[in-house]
């Protein structure tokens, strides 16, 4: 009897395999959907994705439409290498910022050239101790006086950051903020402090949603939303409370899980490419020069 050639076994291989991929493929989505219809938060229901990791910016978005906020100034600490991160999609409204990380950005913030920058890159190792000067540096950067919005997402010392630029004075309408999601409500949980902390992708980082409402609550802000993944988690000024009646006020009901299986789904449309980003930032900058035109 003639033995399978090495293409046919991997053909019938894959003709196996693809249709159990695809089948768990539809069964995450499914159950992303689930869990956003299913969520007691209807803040959590307008979750989507531009180009933030989840659907976080679906939720940043309703939250600017319930403030009556279409623009504005963001700060970002943590960023990757840019192509995938809380307020880029920002960029694309307009808004002016910064962001402060480690890593080289995978395209040009500036492929024009333009003189006067709306949007400033600072390549630094964030510390408890720079923190607050690295945030004073990049609004001087883009001659801005303070910001409405920051995300933080360090994968560790999150909650010493956060506390540093509370106590500082730096009071935004929203802050977001990525939660440890494994301790759950009431657990208060945070790692001790550590300069040069990397994470080891287990479960010693940041801090419990707990901890982070007690840091917040502290400063006057409320918890308005977590993300379906049980990534971040989305705090706002008690001034706007007001706004968001609908929305439950324990923890416990606002918390979200862990879902990271959610991750990744193909909820935002074709994949990211350096020259939609870098088209961004040209239009965002252009707008300065012709500005002063």
């Amino acid at each position: 009897m003639e033995q399978p050639s090495t293409l046919e076994f991997y053909n019938h291989f894959l003709s196996t395999l693809l249709p159990q991929l695809h089948q768990a493929h539809l069964i995450g989505r499914y159950a992303g959907g689930a869990a956003l219809q299913n969520h007691l938060n209807p803040l959590t229901s307008c979750g989507c994705k531009v180009y933030s990791q989840n659907d976080e910016d679906g939720i940043t978005f309703e939250i600017l439409r319930r403030l009556g906020l279409q623009k504005g100034v963001f700060a970002e600490f943590g960023v990757g290498n840019g192509m995938e991160n809380n307020t880029l999609a920002l960029a694309a409204l307009g808004w002016s910022g910064f962001w402060v990380g480690a890593e080289d950005l995978g395209f040009n913030p500036n492929p024009k050239a333009a003189k006067k920058l709306n949007f400033h890159y600072q390549k630094e190792w964030i510390s408890q101790s720079n923190i607050v000067n690295l945030y004073q540096q990049g609004l001087a950067q883009i001659e801005r006086a303070r910001c409405d919005l920051i995300s933080l997402d360090l994968d560790g010392n999150d909650c010493y950051f956060v506390e540093e630029l509370l106590r500082s004075g730096i009071l935004p309408e929203i802050f977001i903020v990525e939660y440890n999601a494994k301790f759950i409500p009431p657990i208060r949980f945070k790692i001790e402090y550590n300069d040069q902390h990397r994470w080891a992708g287990d479960d010693y980082f940041g801090a419990s949603l707990c901890s982070f409402s007690d840091l917040f609550e502290a400063h006057g802000y409320f918890l308005a939303c977590c993300n379906v993944t049980g990534s971040n988690a989305f705090f706002v000024k008690n001034q706007y409370k007001k706004f968001f009646n609908d929305i439950p006020e324990a923890v416990e009901k606002l918390y979200a899980s862990p879902k990271y299986f959610l991750t990744g789904l193909d909820v935002a449309g074709h994949p990211t490419s350096v020259k939609a980003i870098e088209t961004i930032f040209s239009a965002l900058n252009s707008g300065i020069e012709t500005a002063l035109e």
